[in-house]
């Protein structure tokens, strides 16, 4: 059996496991990051729709967004230097999310008005003139499509709030290898190919070992396993005080060409539609993302193996996704065949990440990202290099939890938000937060 050593060992290259990669590195700490896939950003990351918005819940999930947001548009400043290999880019594109039954965000507008968030609120005329090739009725409750009432009339008119400086990310496989870029630029390395079979400790964290044997020793161990953080975090025996769970989820996000009027360049906007149950972005090239906002009326497909699972879609889904699109945009036409993938996201029972410490010394977490969080890359790095460092030099974070200052806007951050034993927060339950 091989051994080696290192300061900190993060499980999981995807672009969170990047970023705290980049950060502990930046903090002296000798890096090794493991990951059973072939490269920075193959899971999930690359799965992602990449959306970068401030529609949330909670006032820590809003200032995180928003914080982070200032270094996706600053990429090459939040890295240190541009990757040689090529550059994700943020691209610019407005957020629409209907008011509807169930969904009025008027606490989550009172804090955008406060952070200084650039919106606009939209009554049934603005919204019909701002957006022609949308319908704008109201048909709450989502329906399955085989419900007699999903050909229904609407039952009035949506409002809807637009907000400015949104947008997504090109290539999100793309921002996992340039954050590993400028990781290893800080002394990181990489094992790709590499599986976490066995955690070693006593009263704290030993270390790892691989499937290949290798064992590496370290006082410091990250899971950022996305779909497979739950099994890690069993392997560690560190469930024991978490009253928030996380697991795996199956979801499926369809490619569709966009409908006329509602690409890119036709001033298109990425639109949340709890009303019906869905949300749609375009993309550059004329095409357009359709994915879930998990709706009561969908069966949720959780996954009790995380290596069990199709990467491709279900026409059941498919046809779903498309029918609901069309009721949306009429000048819509559906595909014969589908188009897009199917992947896991690790998702907590109130759909708020695990940003935290764990039970064991020197075993933390950033856990339950999938979906949700890839907007909040870069600042989850800082998180975890914050609450790392404070732990290590004996504070109690479950006591006294962390605070961290967004560097936009001073603002104070509690990381308690994001802690394994909070209370359930209020959410809306689905991607959206």
């Amino acid at each position: 059996m091989t051994t080696r050593s290192a300061d900190a060992v993060v499980i999981g290259a995807g672009v969170i496991g990047c970023s705290v990669a980049l950060e502990l590195a930046r903090s002296g700490r000798h890096v090794v990051v493991v990951d059973r896939g072939p490269a920075a950003g193959a899971g999930t990351t690359s799965a992602s729709a990449a959306i970068i918005r401030y529609s949330y819940s909670t006032p820590d999930a809003i200032l995180t967004a928003w914080e982070a947001a200032a270094m996706w548009q600053a990429w090459a400043d939040h890295l240190g230097g541009v990757d040689p290999d090529g550059m994700a880019t943020f691209v610019e594109c407005p957020n629409l999310t209907f008011r509807t039954t169930n969904y009025e965000p008027d606490d989550m507008l009172a804090r955008w008005r406060e952070y200084g968030i650039d919106h606009e609120e939209l009554d049934a005329d603005a919204l019909g003139h701002r957006f022609p090739a949308l319908d704008g009725g109201r048909y709450f409750p989502p329906k399955p499509i085989d419900d007699p009432a999903f050909a229904d009339d609407p039952d009035g008119r949506l409002t809807a709030v637009l907000c400015h400086g949104c947008g997504f990310v090109d290539d999100p496989m793309l921002a996992a290898k340039n954050l590993a870029w400028a990781a290893r630029r800080h002394g990181a390395t990489f094992r790709f190919g590499a599986e976490v079979v066995a955690v070693d400790r006593d009263e704290v964290v030993r270390g790892v070992r691989l499937a290949d044997g290798t064992s590496i020793e370290a006082s410091i161990v990250v899971n950022v396993g996305g779909p497979h953080s739950a099994h890690l975090n069993r392997l560690a025996g560190v469930t024991d005080d978490m009253t928030i769970g996380h697991r795996p989820l199956r979801q499926e996000v369809f490619v569709v060409p966009a409908p006329p009027g509602t690409g890119l360049d036709e001033g298109g906007a990425f639109v949340a539609d709890v009303d019906l149950g869905q949300y749609f972005r375009p993309h550059p090239g004329g095409s357009m993302m359709i994915g879930s906002t998990e709706p009561d009326c969908d069966e949720l497909v959780w996954v009790d193996d995380p290596d069990d699972n199709s990467p491709y879609p279900t026409v059941e889904v498919w046809e779903t996704a498309m029918l609901r699109f069309a009721r949306r945009v009429p000048d819509f036409r559906v595909p014969n065949a589908p188009t897009g993938l199917a992947s896991l996201y690790d998702v907590a029972d109130d759909w708020v990440p695990i940003y935290d410490r764990s039970s064991l010394h020197g075993w933390f977490m950033a856990c339950a990202t999938s979906g949700n969080q890839f907007k909040n890359a870069p600042i989850a790095g800082r998180f975890m290099r914050s609450i790392v460092d404070a732990v290590m030099n004996g504070h109690d974070h479950d006591a006294d939890p962390v605070s961290f200052t967004g560097p936009r806007t001073g603002r104070t951050i509690d990381l308690g938000a994001f802690s394994r034993r909070r209370t359930r927060a209020t959410t809306t339950n689905s991607v959206l937060g």
